[in-house]
């Protein structure tokens, strides 16, 4: 069983930063890319970033030069680094990964940013 739980959500001003946590068990995490999600109130889950086995990332438009996405397979854990927070960054984070033919997410962080 896969188990993928997030972490560093919290309140942000504009302009301010944060760092997320994606810790992963019961996958052998370095065979997989990872990816980081995000939903707004009110809004279909869309996609923010990911990263491969490899270390290639890519990255949402919407948050390209603000946002980066990193692992770390020796602790099995992913994170995304997010500068320069802005209003309409706010929504829940979610962690995946596709295993097989299962796709698997975490329970999400708040990441509220808010003047």
């Amino acid at each position: 069983q896969v188990q993928l739980v997030e972490s560093g959500g919290g309140l942000v001003q504009p302009g301010g930063s944060l760092r997320l946590s994606c810790a992963a068990s019961g996958i052998i995490f370095s065979g997989y890319t990872m990816a980081w999600y995000r939903q707004a109130p009110g809004k279909g889950r869309e996609w923010v970033a990911d990263i491969t086995t490899g270390g290639s990332t890519n990255s949402a438009d919407s948050v390209k030069g603000r946002f980066t996405i990193s692992r770390d397979n020796a602790e099995k854990t992913m994170y995304l680094q997010m500068n320069n927070l802005k209003l309409e960054d706010t929504g829940v984070y979610y962690c995946h990964v596709n295993k097989g033919l299962y796709t698997y997410w975490g329970q999400g962080t708040q990441v509220t940013v808010s003047s």
